[in-house]
């Protein structure tokens, strides 16, 4: 059966998985076989997702499972998110039901819990638990926030967006090059989901800054244009993380991201947005 996730359309054998490891087939059916399997769960700070211009101050449930449909070399989740690895974790998960985990967010309260993020691999993989969970959460008056890599379809989106109050989409990259040949993604699908998300609910975007690769003011400079134009054609401001990178993974072939390059490339983007926030500096 064809998966329609995202822009692979992955045809998957019964039993089988597609690239990301997560869609399966079961009985002639495509469904997440990470459906309410967890492996990351903390009360984060919600600046660390990144979100900076919606209740700041505030902290967050957040949890994650495993698998992505992108292969960064840079990978900081790797070890649940990117190919062979997920297999020990998918093995390893704890079960837990989307009104199990609307009952934690709600015992957290006291603790300043606002509600519940999707967040650590990609969630979109598992839309069906995500929209499940966030619609038991908003019928609590909980906040659901996405963080995701915008590698998904229209379908995917029509499914969460009624249930999702904000998102940090990565833009890695305003370079189609860049995201073909360096991480197996498709530029156009991600624009189209962050044009979409911007009507829907509060957008902040992050772009992690690789020295050789997505470096260049010409790059920042056409990055922020096009987010201004979302800002003039949605009537909203859309923040701009600009982060600095630090070797791991399989990209250790390269010092960090230098800070006077994140203050620069920030200030070009200024120059076309508001908000602008230079990220692990």
């Amino acid at each position: 059966m064809k998966c329609e996730v995202c822009y692979r359309h992955c045809n998957i054998s019964e039993g089988g998985t597609g690239f990301c490891g997560v869609r399966t087939c079961k009985d002639g059916k495509v469904i997440p076989g990470n459906y309410g399997k967890i492996t990351a769960v903390a009360l984060d700070p919600i600046e660390k997702k990144p979100l900076k211009m919606f209740m700041s101050g505030s902290k967050i449930l957040s949890i994650g499972s495993y698998g992505c449909n992108l292969r960064c070399p840079f990978c900081q989740n790797y070890d649940i998110s990117w190919g062979r690895e997920i297999k020990s974790f998918a093995g390893r998960t704890q079960i837990i039901s989307p009104k199990d985990i609307v009952l934690k967010a709600i015992d957290l309260k006291p603790k300043g819990n606002i509600g519940i993020a999707f967040t650590y691999n990609e969630p979109l993989l598992g839309y069906e638990f995500v929209r499940d969970t966030a619609r038991l959460a908003k019928e609590k008056n909980l906040v659901t926030v996405l963080v995701t890599n915008g590698t998904a379809s229209t379908q995917v989106y029509e499914e969460i967006a009624p249930y999702i109050d904000a998102m940090n989409i990565d833009i890695k990259s305003f370079s189609s090059d860049f995201y073909r040949n360096l991480i197996n993604g498709d530029l156009t699908m991600t624009k189209d989901f962050i044009d979409r998300s911007v009507k829907s609910c509060h957008v902040e975007l992050t772009n992690l800054v690789i020295p050789g690769e997505n470096d260049s003011e010409e790059e920042m400079r056409e990055l922020s244009k096009w987010i201004h134009f979302l800002e003039i054609k949605t009537g909203k401001k859309i923040p701009l993380h600009v982060t600095r990178f630090f070797p791991n993974f399989h990209m250790t072939d390269r010092e960090a991201t230098s800070v006077d390059l994140i203050y620069r490339l920030a200030d070009v983007a200024r120059e076309n947005l508001e908000f602008v926030f230079e990220g692990n500096v």
